[in-house]
């Protein structure tokens, strides 16, 4: 094979590798799923942002332009490394010192968290991949494009507003593909529909009227049996759960708080056994929902499968994660008890939620 095919075929495998990572992170994995039914650029990158940058320190103000930034230069460095304009003297260096940053970004995560668990985010969702394999892969890429740039002849005539051109594009478009939007709150609680006016409220008043105070017979005075208070169990002692923003009542008392997506079968199935739990036990835990504003309009079809409407709030993507807590994943359920959190499954693995496990924390079996 002489030096032009290897060339190419190192320009190919090095620009795929680019382009299927950049849209591994705006495609939540799925990419296998032809025609891309549940493509949401959105959906993707605020997860990046959340799970990636914001444990960087990023700012919730910034991390958006940043995610939005980066992968567009990742599609544009895949397109430039087919492209003949300043290949030797610009596209290759830049990608070697993108893939330097990483490597060193990742090597800090290798250090603080021994890189042995956890998606470093490279490919999204579609292929996990922890730091050292990241470093692995990134630390073969820089060898290839060092190979490359030693075989590649020296540019030719280039023209620099290709580049630059492409690189805006590609920029560019990830913002029109992903708009960032403000972050909303609580756009439907289904609980909260009760409204009783002043009026209401002052008529109910005036119809209660004081009787005088007769004198009467102390000999004919039925005395009743003062009523049992209710001994309740005081619970652990109070504190402050951080999810009271979601809901005022959170930390009186026991309740159960879920952060649930409308399309997860999980999810799902996590809320029919809790309705399952509360027709078994009379005395079960309220339980409050947090939805993620992704495919909001399932959520009938959510609770049709459930088999029960239990009140709930719907929020936006990056407050959702962020409320949901670092490294965890849906379905979330949370056992609160005066503000203290007992129990709390997350994800599909080993801390995936297990009503038999929820049930015997609630009532010590």
């Amino acid at each position: 094979m002489n030096k032009k095919n290897i060339s190419w075929t190192l320009r190919i495998v090095i620009a795929l590798l680019f382009i299927v990572s950049a849209i591994a992170k705006i495609s939540k994995g799925w990419i296998s799923d032809f025609p891309f039914i549940d493509f949401s650029p959105y959906f993707a990158i605020s997860t990046f942002e959340v799970k990636q940058l914001l444990t960087l320190g990023f700012s919730e103000s910034l991390a958006p332009y940043f995610s939005r930034i980066l992968i567009g230069i990742e599609f544009a460095l895949g397109f430039l490394l087919l492209n003949n304009h300043f290949l030797k003297r610009i596209t290759i260096p830049a990608t070697v010192g993108l893939l330097s940053v990483f490597i060193i970004h990742l090597s800090y995560v290798t250090f603080l968290s021994g890189g042995n668990s956890g998606n470093c985010g490279c490919f999204g969702e579609l292929i996990p991949m922890t730091p050292i394999e990241a470093i692995i892969k990134n630390i073969i890429a820089v060898g290839l494009l060092i190979w490359l740039w030693k075989i590649s002849e020296d540019d030719k005539k280039s023209n620099i507003w290709m580049l630059t051109s492409i690189t805006l594009a590609c920029i560019l478009g990830l913002f029109m593909l992903a708009p960032m939007k403000a972050s909303s709150v609580s756009i439907s609680n289904s609980n909260d529909n009760i409204n009783i006016s002043n009026d209401t409220i002052s008529k109910l008043t005036d119809s209660v009227k004081i009787e005088e105070i007769k004198t009467i017979d102390s000999s004919k005075i039925r005395t009743e049996k003062p009523v049992e208070e209710v001994k309740k169990e005081m619970g652990p002692k109070q504190a402050v759960s951080g999810y009271s923003d979601l809901y005022a009542d959170i930390d009186k008392g026991q309740k159960i708080l879920c952060f649930f997506v409308p399309g997860c079968e999980h999810c799902r199935d996590a809320a029919k056994d809790l309705n399952a739990l509360q027709k078994k036990h009379k005395d079960f835990p309220s339980v409050q929902i947090v939805f993620m504003d992704e495919e909001a309009e399932k959520i009938p079809d959510f609770f049709k499968y459930a088999g029960k409407q239990f009140p709930h709030k719907v929020i936006d993507i990056i407050p959702f994660w962020t409320k949901l807590g670092t490294g965890k994943d849906t379905p979330g359920v949370v056992y609160l008890h005066n503000g203290n959190v007992i129990k709390f499954f997350d994800g599909i693995a080993e801390k995936a939620f297990n009503s038999k496990a929820l049930e015997k924390v609630i009532y010590k079996k």
